[in-house]
């Protein structure tokens, strides 16, 4: 117990957005998120009755798939749910309390960007052991930033409002987030899909940007807006040759 108690203590004193952690550092991440997750079941016990009536209302059930997108510029996380015909209607829309960087993807350790590009979710990326309330792990980098030699780890999306590189959402919202989403996972979906985007990527929108660096960056990520808004399906994404592919099986 003593052993516990000192590591978890040890945990609080450690930043976890973007920190290149040494194998101890590892490790010691690991034991944490093997702890019992009672402060998830606490938060859950306190906002799954109010969860609960407002999905049923809107006709959708606890524990249905789950799908988020977030938008910097709008400083908007966006949670859907999935309905019974296969679709995804918008649930909440929750404010960023903050997030650090500027528009842009991350690319390196140490430049305080948060993420943008697609990322996936599973019940192994969840810490309810948290040092802000609770967060789940983005999964940055993924495989297209693998490719472009991107480096960065622990990119989360979490309570409190503080931010390096990470998404904060104070602990209010994450508890709702977090509570749905585990219960997504611990439901039957395999993990579920964060659309980081710059902004919302409509025609017009993205036409402005021109002028931008990353405007044939924000170019890629525009197909997979549009599937969604399309169809109300997250898309299959997959990369190819370095760029993001789209509907790609």
């Amino acid at each position: 117990m003593r052993r516990w108690i000192v590591l978890i203590a040890l945990a609080l004193l450690l930043p976890v957005c973007g920190w290149a952690w040494a194998k101890n550092g590892r490790t010691l991440m690991a034991r944490i998120e093997s702890a019992p997750a009672g402060r998830a079941q606490a938060a859950a016990a306190r906002v799954r009755p109010a969860l609960e009536r407002d999905l049923a209302a809107k006709g959708l059930a606890f524990g249905a798939p789950v799908f988020m997108r977030v938008f910097k510029r709008e400083a908007e996380l966006e949670l859907w749910i999935g309905a019974r015909d296969g679709t995804y209607r918008l649930f909440r829309t929750y404010p960023v309390c903050t997030f650090s960087g500027a528009l842009g993807p991350k690319r390196r350790q140490g430049d305080n960007q948060a993420p943008e590009g697609f990322y996936r979710v599973a019940l192994g990326q969840l810490n309810p052991a948290s040092s802000f309330h609770l967060s789940f792990n983005l999964g940055y980098p993924n495989a297209y930033d693998h490719a472009h030699g991107y480096t960065g780890d622990f990119l989360m999306v979490h309570g409190a409002c503080v931010s390096i590189g990470c998404y904060a959402m104070g602990d209010a919202a994450i508890e709702q987030i977090y509570t749905l989403a585990e219960a997504a996972l611990r439901g039957g979906q395999r993990a579920f899909d964060v659309h980081a985007l710059p902004f919302r990527l409509d025609t017009d929108a993205l036409a402005a940007e021109r002028a931008s660096p990353w405007h044939d960056f924000w170019s890629e990520l525009k197909p997979g807006y549009d599937a969604f808004e399309r169809t109300r399906k997250p898309p299959s994404i997959a990369v190819s040759a370095k760029r993001y592919v789209v509907g790609a099986q």
